[in-house]
């Protein structure tokens, strides 16, 4: 009786961590810095986070695979093209294993901001990468100020990146 106790006790603190870390698949406000990553775009050039020091950061974490990434990058394009003259950008990190697959996604959604193929230190460098997708926020200085998992309302994306770029 004392072990199911136990294991009844523990299993409820666990989901209660779970709860905390992962509520309504957004946590705003981290402030921690952002792992800098370097490598190399599908356009064969060098891609690196710290290039990008002074604009505001939508890091996408997705999969040609995964139906609510096809749902997000679309709005993406948009926010990009919006957004980019006020120092935004988007980097999208595919976190298939088929380059070619990825390339020909890229091409087909006419996506217009950096995709590079991610790897497994790339992607435990940002905490673990378990499900996607995965956005994160980074502000001018190189912190991470949000962190999205799982499909998010186009209009969280917009607020937050209008309120980091100091838009009303």
């Amino acid at each position: 009786m004392k072990k199911i106790l136990i294991v009844i006790v523990v299993a409820a603190a666990l989901l209660a961590w779970l709860r905390f870390h992962h509520r309504s698949g957004s946590q705003v406000a981290q402030l921690s810095p952002a792992p800098d990553f370097s490598i190399t775009d599908l356009s064969g050039h060098a891609l690196t986070l710290s290039q990008y020091r002074g604009k505001v950061v939508l890091l996408d974490f997705w999969a040609t695979w995964c139906e609510p990434c096809k749902i997000e990058i679309p709005h993406f394009i948009e926010m990009q093209n919006s957004y980019s003259g006020q120092g935004f950008q988007v980097i999208g990190i595919s976190m298939d294993d088929d380059e070619k697959l990825v390339r020909d996604f890229q091409q087909q959604y006419k996506m217009n901001y950096p995709v590079a193929v991610g790897n497994a230190k790339l992607a435990q460098s940002y905490g673990g990468i378990l499900g996607l997708p995965i956005t994160f926020l980074i502000d001018r200085e190189g912190r991470i100020y949000s962190r999205h998992i799982g499909q998010t309302q186009p209009a969280v994306f917009d607020g937050e990146v209008r309120q980091r770029l100091s838009l009303r």
